[in-house]
C-alpha cells in the first residue's frame, strides 16, 4: 500500500481490514479502480498498463517516479528511460516495477492515425512523421 498510496492519479477509496484488501481509485472517481490483496504465498507477477495523460508522461512521469527512486524504463529495454510511441495503436508509454516486481505501464493514446509500419520509436521520431 505504501507504494501504490505515493503514486500519482491514485486515490486510496477504501480499505478492508478483514479481507486485507486495499482499493484505489485510479484518475477520477468512479472511473477505474485497482485492488491489492495481500498475498502470503507464491504468485505470478502480472502486467497492468494505467492510461494517462500525454504531458504528464513527457513530463512529469519519469522525473517523479525517478524521485521515489523507482527505476523507469521503455519497452525496448535499451536502457533508456524515454517514453516511447507504439506506432500501431498509436500510443506513447513508459514502463516501471512495483515492489512485487509487477511491470506497471502508463500510457497515453495519440490523436493521430496509426502508423504501424514504424514500429516503436520515441515521440520527437512520431511527431516528425506523424504532424501535430
Amino acid at each position: 500500500m505504501k507504494f501504490y498510496s505515493a503514486l500519482p492519479g491514485l486515490e486510496l477509496a477504501t480499505i478492508d481490514q478483514k479481507r486485507r484488501i486495499a482499493f484505489y481509485w485510479i484518475g477520477h472517481r468512479g472511473e477505474a479502480m485497482l485492488g491489492l490483496w495481500e498475498n502470503k504465498g507464491e504468485f505470478a507477477t502480472q502486467h497492468f498498463a494505467f492510461r494517462s495523460e500525454l504531458n504528464f508522461i513527457l513530463k512529469e512521469a519519469v522525473p517523479a517516479l525517478n524521485r521515489m527512486h523507482i527505476e523507469c524504463y521503455n519497452f525496448l529495454k535499451d536502457g533508456r528511460s524515454k517514453p516511447m510511441v507504439f506506432g500501431w495503436m498509436p500510443a506513447l508509454a513508459i514502463y516501471f516495477r512495483d515492489p512485487d516486481n509487477h511491470e506497471l505501464e502508463l500510457i497515453a493514446m495519440l490523436p493521430q492515425k496509426p502508423k504501424p509500419e514504424l514500429g516503436i520509436i520515441s515521440y520527437e521520431e512520431w511527431m516528425a512523421v506523424s504532424g501535430r
